[in-house]
């Protein structure tokens, strides 16, 4: 039976960075439930909208707890990574950066700006209110090779920035070294795919998982299940055009050798079935660009990795 005991991991054992030799704070048996404290991607040092973004230390951005090993994980297995719950505290920012932006050019920057979250919606003021929507943007396992600032996405995950990973998301992560190492952080009340000002409404809170092990089978990047689709993921530096060719590539591997797809239906199904999104859409883009492509589950298209 897969284990069910509950754990908890404080918001002070952090990483800052994903490499090959990465030490657990915690080790779980596949099936378990475990509870992170997050902080949120400043870390504490924006609290008030005096605080300026030119003013902190960047070298503590976008801490990610853990990390934890799962108990079996092997390279070419996968982690699954179920977010049950997703709890942001009662208040947030976001920050405009002299620079970055679409439209830095035509605003005040530096400045900060406080959101307060009450139930299941976020304030900006009190004229601007919208949806909460709670997500991580930090999720990630050890490489297999290079050391990786959290700011960053890779093969690994990291720094994925992807809105669809809030509760109920199932995230298959590949394992690279032994245990897996999973870290997970900088949590948003809300962002969108384009941030264009380069920030979501950074916030501190908890995340409650499951994580699990898919034995023998992985991707190249991560791949997430949602109810309606599976998302596949590709990454690159600041070109985002190839970044969309390996997310499109990485689902015509999926189409193909997963689920029976042809070459040529592969590429037609990704056409007219299929969706693209760029995530971390701002310019200039210094860290990594993270392209996705979303696949309809259908009946030629029941689960990953069959």
């Amino acid at each position: 039976m897969a284990a069910t005991t509950p754990h908890r991991i404080g918001r002070d054992d952090v990483v800052w960075s994903f490499g090959p030799d990465m030490e657990p704070v915690l080790e779980v048996e596949p099936g378990s439930i475990v509870t992170l404290e997050t902080n949120d991607c400043f870390t504490g040092q924006i609290q008030t909208e005096a605080d300026l973004v030119t003013e902190i230390d960047f070298e503590r951005v976008n801490s990610a707890t853990g990390p934890i090993a799962v108990r079996g994980a092997e390279p070419g297995d996968s982690l699954i990574v179920e977010l049950l719950q997703v709890r942001p505290v009662e208040r947030g920012f976001a920050t405009l950066i002299p620079g970055i932006g679409q439209l830095i050019d035509k605003v005040q920057a530096p400045l900060t700006q406080v959101f307060r979250v009450e139930g299941e919606t976020v304030h900006m003021n009190d004229r601007i209110s919208f949806p909460l929507r709670p997500m991580v943007g930090v999720i990630g396992v050890a490489t297999d090779g290079e050391t990786l600032f959290n700011g960053f996405a890779g093969r690994h995950g990291g720094n994925l920035d992807n809105h669809l990973h809030g509760p109920g998301a199932k995230i298959y992560l590949p394992v690279r070294q032994p245990g897996g190492m999973l870290a997970i952080g900088d949590m948003h009340a809300s962002m969108g795919d384009g941030e264009v000002c380069f920030t979501g409404v950074e916030i501190a809170g908890e995340v409650t998982l499951r994580v699990d092990l898919l034995k023998g089978k992985q991707g190249t990047w991560p791949v997430t299940e949602l109810a309606d689709r599976w998302v596949v993921h590709g990454t690159a530096g600041p070109d985002f055009m190839e970044a969309l060719d390996r997310a499109v590539e990485e689902g015509a591997r999926f189409l193909v050798e997963q689920w029976g797809f042809s070459i040529e239906e592969a590429f037609i199904f990704l056409s007219v079935a299929c969706d693209a999104n760029i995530c971390q859409a701002c310019r200039p883009q210094e860290f990594s660009t993270i392209a996705r492509v979303s696949i309809p589950k259908i009946s030629a298209t029941p689960r990953p990795f069959s």
